[in-house]
C-alpha cells in the first residue's frame, strides 16, 4: 500500500512531575534511548528502531498528561495542504505554526485542538539518526539489533489512546479531512447510531490512535509501544515485576484489535503500555463493530471484564 499524506505517529509530548524518576523509568525499563535535552528543560527520546531524531518528549510539571501528539507527513507540501485542510473545515481550534528548530532536528510544525480537547501537531521533516544495527551505517548490511539495549526496548512508539466529549467532531476530523480509516468501533446496542469508541488508521495498522467518548475535554488514557511478540509482552512483565514497576493489568490480550497487552504506570503516574500483534489494515477492510454489552472481551479478552480505570474512560 502507498501510504501517502499522514504517515504515523511521529512523536509524543508527556508532563511528569520530577524527571530524574521518569528518566530512570523511560530510558531503564522501558528502554527508550536520550538523545536530547533543550534549555527549556525539556528531554528527547526515542525507541531503538526509530530512524527519526526523537519520538517522546518528556518536561517536568505540576501535572501529568499528555500535551500534544505530533504525526509526520509525507512532505512540506502535504503539510501545508493539510494545514489549510484542517483551518478551512471548522473542526479544530487554536491554529498555531510552530517554528522550525522549536523541537530539535525539526521543521515547522502546524499545531490545532481537535473536539475532543487534545491537542494535536503535523510535521514533515525531522533529523534522521538511524537504529545503530549496521557497523558502516544504520541502512547498511544492518543486523537485526543494536548492542546495548536496556528493559524492555521496545522498538517503537505506536499509538496513544485518548478521550473527550465531542467523539463525532474528532472522528470527522481524521476521516474526512486528515484521511484516516476506521478500524474499528464501539456502538450503544440501544442507539446503533451512537459512537462510543473509534479505533482509527493512517497505515495499515489496526489503530494508529484511538479516541473514546467521555464529559470531560482532553484526557489522557496511555501512550502505547511497540514489541515484536506475545513472548516480548510477557518478558516485559517480567522486567516490570522486577522493577517493582506499578503495573495496571495484563499481560492479556485485547479483542479490539486483537493485540496483546500490558499496562504500566511511569513514576508521575502516565499510564504506558506495550502492544504487540493486531492485523494489517487496509482501507477496504469493513469496519470492525463491538457494542457496549462486550466491552469486557473488546477490551480484555481473556478475563472479559473491564477494570476501574476503563470502567471510568466508557460510563
Amino acid at each position: 500500500m502507498a501510504l501517502t499524506g499522514v504517515l504515523r505517529p511521529g512523536h509524543v509530548a508527556l508532563r511528569v512531575l520530577e524527571m530524574e524518576p521518569a528518566l530512570k523509568h523511560y530510558k531503564d525499563v522501558l528502554g527508550l534511548i536520550e538523545v536530547a535535552r533543550d534549555d527549556k528543560g525539556r528531554v528527547f527520546l526515542k525507541a531503538w528502531d526509530e530512524h527519526d531524531h526523537h519520538s517522546v518528549v518528556l518536561r517536568e510539571a505540576d501535572e501529568a498528561g499528555m500535551d500534544y501528539m505530533g504525526w509526520k507527513v509525507d512532505s512540506p507540501a502535504t503539510l501545508k495542504k493539510l494545514a489549510a485542510d484542517v483551518e478551512q473545515s471548522g473542526l479544530a481550534t487554536d491554529m498555531s505554526w510552530v517554528p522550525a528548530g522549536e523541537h530539535p532536528t525539526t521543521g515547522e510544525r502546524f499545531r490545532f485542538t481537535v473536539p475532543t480537547g487534545h491537542v494535536m501537531e503535523l510535521f514533515a521533516e525531522k533529523g534522521i539518526v538511524g537504529n545503530n544495527c549496521g557497523t558502516d551505517g544504520p541502512d547498511i548490511n544492518p543486523d537485526p539489533w543494536p548492542d546495548g539495549l536496556k528493559g524492555i526496548a521496545a522498538t517503537r512508539f505506536d499509538h496513544c489512546l485518548l478521550y473527550g466529549d465531542d467523539l463525532d467532531g474528532t472522528v470527522k476530523l481524521f476521516t474526512e479531512v486528515l484521511g484516516f480509516g476506521i478500524a474499528e468501533r464501539v456502538m450503544l446496542a440501544g442507539d446503533k447510531n451512537f459512537m462510543i469508541g473509534a479505533f482509527l488508521s493512517c497505515s495499515n495498522k489496526a489503530h494508529d490512535v484511538a479516541f473514546i467518548r467521555q464529559p470531560v475535554k482532553g484526557k489522557f488514557h496511555h501512550a502505547s509501544f511497540e514489541l515484536r511478540s506475545w513472548e516480548q509482552v510477557l518478558r516485559a512483565g517480567d522486567i516490570l515485576s522486577r522493577t517493582k514497576t506499578s503495573i495496571d493489568i495484563g499481560p492479556t490480550r485485547h479483542g479490539i484489535t486483537r493485540g496483546e497487552t500490558i499496562y504500566f504506570f511511569d513514576p508521575s503516574g502516565n499510564r504506558n503500555e506495550v502492544f504487540s500483534g493486531g492485523y494489517i489494515y487496509y482501507p477496504d477492510k469493513p469496519v470492525i463493530t463491538w457494542y457496549d454489552e462486550s466491552l469486557g472481551p473488546a477490551i480484555f479478552y481473556h478475563d472479559r471484564k473491564l477494570n476501574e480505570a476503563f470502567l471510568s474512560v466508557f460510563t
